[in-house]
């Protein structure tokens, strides 16, 4: 977008003449200049007196002309604390004390008869001063700059436009400073690296007609005293991390033109208020969270020509009052959740050149014939519901440089009119067409930048010309049934930044060899049919990297490789040492690693009006994660730093080496046939979260120091020959799943509840001998017992007179008596 100033009428008249007259040529000496002799050959007095009159009405008041003193003291503090970060910097060479800070570089002055109502006054200026109006700062820099360097410049109060973006300054916006500038109109502040809160102070400008605050970081919500801005025209709060729902007093900025809110995190409903922005003329709510229904009414917005609502969560159809929008040239519904069919009638705006209802749940009358009026730059119709071949009705748009119809179910051959289109962005993956690729799609010609057919069922050598197609960048052909050699031009392609070949049938042994100078940072080969090694040299800003064939023992230069897969390619041999040592950019980890990575994204400009942009997800990088096949996206995919050598035919040890790499976030060297120990010295991958050792023959014990690891969440080490104790402590108490350490008969501990030899309570001898002879002292206490009850019974008889050898004399009587008790005694 163009930057535009918006500010009202101003006299900048003799300001012009000021700069168009005072020239190398003509050498002034303030107060002792002498105006020419008008002693000439034979001049006319009319020329004469035209001349003297604009001397003393034009020349000589712009040479009076000067900001005030204060005014250029504090511009030059400025200067001072911008050269004290970056010293090489040779933008203010023309900011010096010996001059007026109205003719330096970059700063504009008013003329005296509009200065004496906005200076401050100050003991300097003077009745013909002129003072700042104007301060175009933009892109000083790279180097981080802190916000109060700003300070200096919050004292000129006479300031109407103050551009400073592009220029990496971090920290808050200074509210009270900015609050002070209370004549601004146009103020710039984008692509900085500002934080905190938009500050109230800037919703108190009341002159204020453009406001660019995108491409910072700014958060925290978008405050409703947006609403006191009644004169703004232009407002851009892009990429930030603004978030809650959008104030409905932004109905207010009656005179808005344009509104840019995009990439940012706002949720809710798009405020039914901003209906009330009848002057509105671009709108782009794109990249947030917006939910609920497209306003109904959307249509009454009749002087709109571009509204973008990509990437929301927004529901329901298409409104159809939008057939109103007679001057829509760009609509952008992109990646919503939009239901109902697509209606045709979106193909008959004259002057549309933009259109992106894809990737919704909307749905496409296949029955239906299309005609269209518009004549379409950018088309996209991802996952639409098209279906049988490729629409013909497309032949008509001959400018058409954008093309999405993947996720569609399109079959039949590439036909040959599609192919002689001068394509910029060409996307047709995940449908089922098939055939050969026609070598017009690579012509010499072509600006063809992005070319995605992955996921179909082409097949067929690839177009031995695909290297004359100098200008692309993104080339994804994985999934498909291409067979062959990797065609030798594909090297030549200098722009190259994103390959994907894999999950194909390609064969040969012979790869192409790319420039050094190329800036590839994505490279797939994988499941494919190549013998030999791949070539050693790849670009040093690769940094995803998946291989077919042997492992290359000299691979050098990659600082950048964050990712390397070679799994599954029937690698034989041990792991060279070297190979490891050459892999320094997974030795340290970023010290901020980036959670958030933009989408691949492609821009191209073919007019100051018109910009065309792509934004490309790597959603299709396949590695094995935590014991799964998963998807890395490349909006977390900066994160990871992962080596996958599984699934080959790997002998030999593992080498210590790889303990180096401790950027690791995942090492994979499952189903080969390692052998020998674990080294001890893979407990220095202190970022490593999966670690699989499993389907090898490694032996001896689980290494004591991998209670050091403490991001590992996944350790496998099942189907070994590893004995001894699990170790105990850190994040090895969490790997408890049996599974994870099966088919290791030597293994013992309680993460698989077998206990380990020496956690058994001791068992004495003495025991065992004293159970041998408890039946000899049970027989023995049962004879004394038995002795003890004889002898006691033996007493008590006696003791109660049962057992008495000499009866008393008269007991002959006593029998004659009672004969019963003879009969007793004898019994």
């Amino acid at each position: 977008m163009p930057t535009q100033h918006y500010f009202p009428s101003l006299s900048f008249s003799h300001e012009i003449l000021c700069f168009i007259y005072i020239h190398p040529s003509i050498h002034f000496q303030g107060s002792n200049y002498k105006p020419p002799t008008m002693v000439m050959a034979n001049p006319s007095l009319l020329l004469q007196s035209i001349f003297i009159l604009f001397f003393f009405f034009f020349l000589l008041p712009c040479l009076s002309w000067s900001c005030p003193e204060y005014q250029k003291q504090a511009v030059l503090q400025f200067k001072s604390s911008i050269l004290a970060i970056d010293s090489s910097l040779h933008t203010f060479d023309s900011w010096n004390s010996s001059s007026s800070c109205c003719l330096w570089d970059k700063v504009a002055c008013s003329s005296p008869s509009n200065s004496n109502s906005n200076s401050t006054s100050s003991s300097t200026s003077t009745s013909t001063s002129s003072v700042v109006i104007e301060l175009h700062l933009s892109n000083l820099s790279s180097q981080l700059m802190p916000s109060n360097l700003l300070a200096p410049l919050f004292f000129m109060r006479s300031l109407r436009v103050l551009d400073i973006s592009q220029n990496s300054i971090n920290g808050q916006i200074p509210a009270l400073g900015f609050g002070n500038l209370s004549n601004l109109v146009h103020l710039d502040l984008s692509w900085n690296e500002f934080n905190g809160s938009i500050p109230p102070q800037l919703f108190q400008l009341r002159h204020l007609q453009y406001l660019d605050l995108g491409s910072n970081k700014l958060q925290g919500g978008f405050s409703p005293r947006v609403g006191s801005l009644q004169g703004l025209r232009m407002l851009n709060l892009s990429s930030n991390r603004l978030s809650r729902e959008l104030p409905e007093e932004i109905g207010n900025l009656t005179k808005l033109q344009q509104l840019s809110l995009s990439s940012n995190k706002f949720s809710n409903a798009i405020p039914s208020s901003i209906l009330y922005l009848g002057e509105l003329e671009e709108i782009d709510l794109s990249n947030n969270a917006l939910s609920m229904e497209i306003p109904t009414h959307i249509g009454n917005l009749s002087t709109l020509s571009s509204l973008s609502l990509g990437n929301n969560k927004l529901t329901g159809g298409i409104p159809a009052s939008m057939q109103k929008l007679n001057k829509l040239n760009s609509l952008d519904l992109e990646g919503n959740m939009l239901t109902g069919e697509i209606p045709f009638w979106l193909f008959d705006f004259k002057d549309l050149q933009e259109l992106y209802p894809g990737g919704n749940s909307l749905t496409w009358n296949n029955n239906m014939k299309v005609v269209p009026k518009c004549s379409l730059f950018g088309l996209s119709l991802r996952s639409c519901g098209l279906r049988g071949e490729i629409p013909e009705w497309i032949s008509t748009q001959k400018n058409l440089f954008v093309l999405d119809l993947s996720k569609n179910q399109l079959h039949g051959p590439f036909p040959q009119w599609l192919a002689e289109i001068n394509w910029i962005f060409f996307l047709l993956s995940h449908n089922k067409l098939s055939g050969s690729l026609p070598t017009a799609l690579f012509r010499s010609s072509q600006l063809l930048s992005t070319f995605a057919l992955s996921h179909n069922n082409f097949s067929g050598e690839l177009p031995e010309n695909i290297g004359d197609a100098k200008f692309l960048s993104i080339l994804m052909l994985d999934g498909n049934n291409f067979s062959g050699p990797i065609p030798q031009s594909m090297s030549q392609l200098p722009l190259l930044q994103l390959l994907d070949l894999s999950r194909n049938r390609l064969s040969g042994n012979i790869f192409p060899v790319f420039d050094p100078q190329v800036n590839m940072w994505y490279a797939d080969f994988s499941s494919n049919q190549f013998l030999g090694e791949v070539p050693a040299t790849f670009p040093p800003n690769i940094e995803i990297l998946a291989l077919g064939g042997s492992i290359p023992k000299t691979l050098f230069n990659l600082q950048n490789l964050r990712i390397l897969d070679l799994s599954s390619n029937n690698v034989t041999g041990e792991i060279p040492i070297e190979f490891v040592n050459n892999l320094t950019g997974m030795i340290e980890a970023p010290p901020n690693p980036t959670s958030q990575t933009p989408d691949f994204a492609v821009a191209i400009s073919f007019s100051p009006s018109i910009i065309f942009r792509t934004e490309f997800a790597v959603n299709e990088l396949i590695v094995n994660w935590k014991k799964s096949k998963q998807g890395l996206s490349s909006h977390n995919i900066d994160m990871y730093f992962l080596l996958d050598l599984s699934n080959n035919q790997l002998s030999s040890e593992i080498p210590a080496s790889l303990g180096t790499l401790k950027a690791l976030k995942m090492l994979n060297l499952s189903y080969n046939k390692l052998s020998g120990k674990i080294p001890a010295l893979l407990s220095n991958l202190q970022n490593v979260e999966g670690l699989d050792l499993s389907h090898n023959k490694l032996s001896g014990p689980i290494p004591i120091a991998f209670t050091k690891l403490q991001q590992l969440t996944t350790l496998d080490v099942s189907n070994n020959k590893l004995t001894g104790r699990i170790p105990i402590g850190g994040q090895m108490n969490t790997m408890a799943d049996p599974n994870f350490y099966a088919n290791n008969s030597g293994l013992c501990g309680f993460q698989i509840r077998v206990p380990c030899p020496e956690d058994l309570p001791p068992t004495p001898k003495l025991q065992e001998d004293d159970n041998k002879e408890e039946p000899w002292i049970l027989m023995e206490t049962v004879g004394i017992g038995y002795a003890i009850g004889f002898l006691l019974t033996i007493g008590i008889i006696f003791l109660t007179g049962y057992f008495n050898p000499s009866p008393p004399p008269n007991s002959r009587r006593r029998c004659r008596h009672h004969p019963h008790r003879l009969i007793r005694q004898q019994i």
